[in-house]
């Protein structure tokens, strides 16, 4: 017998009791808040924080260009 656990879906909100094991789009409610949650990823709605300015160069010395030279 699969176990069930219990998922507070991120994006909605909507808590799963007793949602299966292999609940396919966990640790989200259903498809539809996945696809949402890969927009905004997407869309970079998300940000990691890091300590560096926007404007500061880079430290490895190497061009920003990704094209021939």
């Amino acid at each position: 017998m699969l176990g069930c656990v219990r998922i507070a879906c991120p994006i909605c909100k909507t808590v799963l009791e007793n949602a299966p094991d292999n609940h396919e789009p966990r640790p989200f409610c259903s498809a539809r808040c996945k696809l949402v949650d890969l927009g905004n990823w997407l869309n970079e709605s998300y940000r990691i924080p890091t300590n560096e300015r926007p404007d500061a160069p880079n430290d490895d010395g190497a061009d920003d260009d990704f094209g021939p030279s």
